[in-house]
C-alpha cells in the first residue's frame, strides 16, 4: 500500500513539474515556444495548440514568427479544427507572402472550407466559399502540384450544389405546387445543361405539367394538356429509353383522351 502511494505521489509530482506544465505557467515566451515546438514535432498537436495560443498574440506579424504560425495553423488542421485552421492559413499567406509555405498554406486554407461543406440539404455557404477559395488558388497557382486534387474537390463541391438545386426544384412537384415546379425545373435545366439529373428533371417537369393540366379549369385545360405533350416529347427526345417511359406513356394516353374532348 505504501509503495502504491509512493508511486502515485511521484507520478503527480512528475506531471506537475513536467516541461509542458511549466511552460503553460511560465512567462518566458521563448520557453513556451520551445516546448510547443517539441509537442508539435511529436504530433501532440492539442498540447502544442495550448502553448501556441499563449504566444501567438505577442508574436503576431513578426518576421521571425513565421515558423510559429505555420505550426500553429497546421496544428489546428491536424486536429480537424477547420474554421480555426482556415483563418490561420489565410492569415499566414497574407502575413508571409514570400514564405516557402505560402502556396501550401493557401491550398490548405481553401481545403479547410471543403471539409466544412455540409450535406447538400443544408445551407451551402461554406461550399460556395470553398469553391471561391479553390478557384482563387487555381488561378494563382495554375502549375501547382495540387491542381488535380483541387479540381477533384471542386467537382465534388459543384456536384453538391447541383444536387441541392435539383432537389429544391423537384420538391415543388412533391408538394403539388406544379406551376413553381415547371418554372424551377426549367431554370435548373438551363443553369445545368449537362447535369446528370436531366432525365429526372425532364420527367418531373412532364409530371408537373400533366398534373397541372388535369387539375385546371376548363378554359385553361386544353392549352396545358398540349404543353404537357411537349414536356413528354422533351423527355423522350432526350432519352428514348428513359426509365420513366411506362409511366410517361400511361399519362400521355390520358392526355390524348382528354384532348379529344376539345376536338368535338
Amino acid at each position: 500500500m505504501n509503495k502504491f502511494l509512493y508511486i502515485l505521489l511521484f507520478s503527480v509530482l512528475f506531471v506537475s513539474c513536467s516541461p509542458y506544465q511549466k511552460a503553460l505557467k511560465s512567462e518566458d515566451l521563448a520557453f513556451k515556444y520551445e516546448v510547443a515546438t517539441q509537442k508539435y514535432e511529436k504530433e501532440k498537436y492539442t498540447k502544442a495548440i495550448r502553448l501556441f495560443e499563449q504566444i501567438a498574440g505577442p508574436n503576431r506579424g513578426k518576421p521571425q514568427a513565421e515558423k510559429l504560425f505555420y505550426m500553429f495553423a497546421q496544428s489546428y488542421y491536424k486536429t480537424e479544427q477547420y474554421y480555426l485552421a482556415a483563418y490561420q492559413f489565410e492569415s499566414f499567406a497574407a502575413t508571409y507572402p514570400k514564405s516557402e509555405h505560402r502556396e501550401e498554406t493557401a491550398f490548405l486554407g481553401a481545403k479547410c472550407y471543403s471539409y466544412l461543406s455540409p450535406v447538400y440539404s443544408l445551407d451551402q455557404s461554406d461550399t460556395d466559399k470553398a469553391i471561391e477559395k479553390l478557384q482563387n488558388y487555381i488561378n494563382t497557382y495554375p502549375n501547382s502540384q495540387n491542381l488535380d486534387e483541387a479540381n477533384k474537390i471542386m467537382t465534388v463541391l459543384r456536384d453538391k450544389l447541383e444536387k441541392k438545386a435539383f432537389e429544391i426544384a423537384k420538391q415543388y412537384n412533391t408538394i403539388s405546387d406544379f406551376k413553381s415546379a415547371i418554372r424551377s425545373l426549367d431554370n435548373f435545366i438551363s443553369d445545368y445543361p449537362g447535369t446528370k439529373y436531366k432525365e429526372e428533371a425532364l420527367y418531373y417537369k412532364f409530371d408537373s405539367s400533366y398534373k397541372l393540366a388535369l387539375n385546371s379549369v376548363p378554359s385553361k385545360m386544353e392549352e396545358r394538356l398540349n404543353l404537357a405533350k411537349l414536356a413528354y416529347s422533351g423527355l423522350l427526345r432526350f432519352k428514348p429509353d428513359t426509365k420513366y417511359k411506362t409511366d410517361a406513356d400511361e399519362k400521355l394516353a390520358i392526355i390524348e383522351t382528354e384532348l379529344q374532348k376539345f376536338s368535338k
